[in-house]
């Protein structure tokens, strides 16, 4: 598995050839499982039902509970993840906030998911 690495900012890094990659590594599975948790539902022009339910399955009326649920399926329909082996989260119906943390098993080794949407993935 080869992913193109991320510099601090969360851009995606060119010009350093094979060191611009994640190759065979809980990092590149782990930015596979990144990006598949920042695709929202109808915004891939190809496939419109491909995505994560931000809304209304993890920020609009729902429970935690549901919430959690959607995202560990996108993250373990992810190539090269194993098992999740640690999930928290934390959900604030009121303000409509909801992050999640886990530790995934992968082919590799180990890695670690955090998923905190930003104001404007919910706003806008």
């Amino acid at each position: 598995m080869r992913y193109r690495k991320e510099d601090e900012n969360g851009d995606m890094v060119f010009g350093r050839g094979l060191n611009s990659y994640e190759t065979d590594s809980p990092q590149a599975v782990g930015l596979a499982v990144k990006n598949r948790l920042a695709l929202y539902v109808g915004e891939w022009f190809l496939d419109p039902q491909e995505g994560t339910q931000l809304i209304p399955g993890i920020l609009g009326k729902t429970t935690k509970e549901a919430a959690d649920y959607i995202l560990k399926e996108r993250i373990s329909g992810t190539e090269g993840v194993l098992e999740i082996a640690e999930f928290e989260s934390t959900a604030d119906t009121e303000y409509r906030r909801y992050a999640a943390t886990a530790a995934i098993n992968t082919v590799y080794g180990q890695t670690t998911i955090i998923k905190t949407p930003s104001r404007e993935e919910i706003y806008g």
